[in-house]
């Protein structure tokens, strides 16, 4: 017969434990609908964040924006020599920098991360 054995990460057992305790403190019933209750309220945020999202923000499109469209602009923009500019480059792109290095000196170690 062989063993077999269940990891369990932190946050699991947080979670777990935490659901035990609801349950044995205030029962089944009043945590299943302590739960629905999150859950409605889940959805009743994500149709609000949409909404807003429809209706307040008219240009989704960053070409689109007059704000944008103001900071390029020939006569008085601030990055005036266009998007592809030196400028605009430095301060709206992002760089990448390559950490794998210390990634692999602190797993050398015996550190394990869930990346």
């Amino acid at each position: 017969m062989q063993k077999t054995t269940v990891q369990m990460t932190r946050r699991a057992f947080i979670r777990a434990a935490g659901l035990a305790a609801g349950y044995a403190l205030v029962g089944f019933h009043l945590t299943k609908d302590a739960f629905a209750a999150a859950l409605d309220f889940a959805g009743l945020r994500q149709k609000a964040v949409y909404q807003a999202d429809a209706e307040i923000y008219k240009s989704r499109k960053s070409q689109d924006n007059p704000m944008v469209k103001k900071l390029y602009d020939k006569n008085h923009g601030f990055l005036a020599k266009g998007p592809c500019g030196h400028i605009s480059h430095e301060l709206l792109h992002t760089h990448y920098q390559d950490r794998s290095a210390g990634v692999k000196a602190l797993r050398s170690v015996g550190i394990k991360l869930k990346i």
